[in-house]
């Protein structure tokens, strides 16, 4: 069996699961993605799982990445410590079956803390095979769990997660605040107030209780909260990321509507970005992956 006569990649997260059938040339002819993530599945479900894929997609190989690599997915593999490259994680890459494989995480330990990636590592290496960052660059890949990932010599050197995307849908759903979270989140001027009075002051627990204190004395606009929320927490996650070496430009990787928002933070923080397609930087790296573990 060789890899590049055709398989099907799969990036197989916590909540959602995206699959794309590849050529042999490369070429992506076809893809789909629904919400059957790892804690959708039930426990002894995986294969079942997986044979819907090729039921979708074609009796194809499988290569995984994601959470499905996890303690919680099918079979873990575990985690490649940086630094590490494309090389690293085909060679530490977990057969399941003689037609699939689980790409492993990233880890990082030092100076005194511990952090852990899974699939955000293929499009990071991904979007360094296909020239679209530099060998030595720093990439903001936003999310659920925002990671700021410091690349040397092509490789991920360090990194860190914020986890920004959870609390703003843990104060969406669960906190005195979720009436005023109802809204669309846009890089409009509350967003950017939001962002700035996170950058000048750093003071979130206490400007958060202020969203709701604002709207109830008139000093804001109950329609505005939602953007100005979002600002104050990626205002404070930019804050931390900007404590990582950083190159001239910042390469924002992931879906548009979260790239947008990171971008014009990194901008009121003083920096150049690049917005960067998630997807295409998936594929570049899981493609690259599959050549080396054919």
């Amino acid at each position: 069996m060789r890899w590049t006569d055709g398989f099907i990649a799969a990036d197989w997260g916590t909540s959602n699961r995206r699959a794309y059938r590849i050529d042999a040339s490369g070429k992506c002819v076809d893809e789909f993605e629904d919400h059957k993530g790892v804690l959708a599945i039930p426990e002894g479900g995986f294969p079942t799982a997986v044979a819907e894929i090729r039921e979708r997609l074609g009796d194809l190989p499988l290569l995984l990445a994601g959470m499905v690599g996890s303690n919680r997915g099918w079979k873990e593999a575990p985690y490649v410590p940086c630094p590490a490259g494309l090389d690293d994680l085909a060679k530490a890459a977990i057969r399941v079956g003689d037609r699939e494989a689980i790409v492993p995480g990233v880890s990082y330990i030092g100076n005194g803390r511990a952090d852990v990636m899974r699939g955000e590592e293929v499009q990071v290496l991904g979007a360094v095979a296909a020239g679209l960052v530099g060998h030595e660059a720093v990439v903001c890949h936003p999310g659920t769990h925002n990671k700021w990932v410091q690349l040397r010599k092509g490789n991920i050197h360090n990194f860190g997660t914020v986890m920004t995307g959870e609390l703003f849908s843990l104060l969406k759903e669960h906190s005195i605040l979720a009436d005023f979270l109802q809204g669309p989140v846009e890089p409009n001027d509350a967003f950017k107030r939001g962002v700035q009075a996170a950058l000048d002051r750093g003071l979130l627990p206490a400007q958060l209780f202020g969203v709701r204190a604002g709207v109830l004395l008139g000093q804001a606009k109950k329609e505005d909260a939602a953007s100005y929320t979002s600002g104050l927490l990626i205002g404070t996650d930019v804050g931390i990321g900007m404590t990582f070496p950083l190159a001239a430009r910042v390469a924002i990787m992931g879906r548009p509507e979260l790239t947008k928002l990171y971008a014009a933070a990194v901008e009121l923080a003083g920096r150049e970005s690049i917005e960067l397609d998630g997807e295409q930087s998936f594929l570049a790296g899981i493609i690259e992956i599959a050549k080396r573990i054919s």
